[in-house]
């Protein structure tokens, strides 16, 4: 028998496995029906808790389709939480993009989700250009113009005047698995709503329409500000709840939202 978790930040649903006495991983096929919501747990991904040798703790966090991701914002939320409970304190903890500082208090988790990267190749997106800022894009016989972002994973930002009008079950995956993303994309539809305040929509690389995604509403608050559209801080409106997101002077963007805990069991 494996103890696990379920948690949401936003929506956005992680199975939460304490792997740090084994180290154990499941297999792709075995994550897959975790996640699958029929005859599974049900879940957008698998959050392993790992010993590290460079920060306090490690998370792996792996998609519903049994793909393993760099990051999720809203994941390392519940990661936060499912480790320190109610206790106000920080953590320094080794991602796939990096070690990140997440600080919990007031019940709300600020995450240092470090500088976003916005040189194409690192991305990585393939466009004959060094940055791709509001860049033409032809996708299913429309021309998007994509802005393109990677918070340790990569995002393509793309700002419409309504989203209701946004066929996401559609488009998503054509974006995800277009040519000149080499290792597939997330893709945000966002509508601006004031300086301040952004509603975003997300396709999710591996997991498809999701409540929320926190590298996402990142990307999207530097997209925004790249473009002129919004200031460097702004609230994030997602189906499944709402993010504040500050791009800060010292180039670090940083996350706040809460996280909680739907429910334990066994598999």
């Amino acid at each position: 028998m494996q103890k696990f978790e379920k948690w949401q930040g936003c929506g956005n649903d992680f199975i939460i496995i304490d792997s740090r006495q084994t180290e154990k991983i499941d297999a792709a096929e075995n994550i897959i029906k975790l996640c699958d919501r029929h005859f599974g747990i049900g879940a957008d991904g698998v959050i392993y808790v790992l010993p590290s040798k460079v920060a306090e703790v490690r998370m792996r966090i792996f998609n519903a389709d049994g793909s393993e991701a760099e990051m999720c914002g809203n994941g390392i939320r519940c990661f936060t939480k499912f480790l320190l409970g109610e206790n106000s304190g920080s953590l320094k903890v080794e991602t796939g993009a990096g070690i990140l500082t997440v600080q919990l208090e007031n019940n709300l988790v600020t995450v240092d989700m470090g500088e976003p990267i916005l040189t194409a190749e690192k991305i990585p997106v393939t466009f004959d250009k060094e940055k791709v800022i509001a860049e033409p894009l032809e996708v299913d016989g429309k021309i998007f113009k994509i802005t393109c972002v990677s918070m340790g994973n990569p995002h393509c930002v793309i700002f419409v005047d309504d989203l209701s009008k946004i066929n996401l079950e559609k488009i998503g995956p054509k974006f995800e698995h277009n040519k000149i993303f080499p290792r597939r994309t997330n893709t945000e539809f966002v509508e601006v709503l004031s300086r301040n305040e952004l509603k975003m929509r997300v396709w999710e690389r591996g997991s498809g329409i999701t409540l929320a995604c926190g590298t996402g509403t990142c990307a999207t608050v530097v997209a925004a500000s790249l473009n002129g559209l919004t200031e460097k801080s702004a609230t994030v409106h997602l189906d499944g709840g709402d993010l504040k997101i500050e791009w800060r002077a010292d180039n670090r963007v940083y996350m706040t939202g809460a996280a909680e805990k739907v429910f334990a069991g066994e598999i």
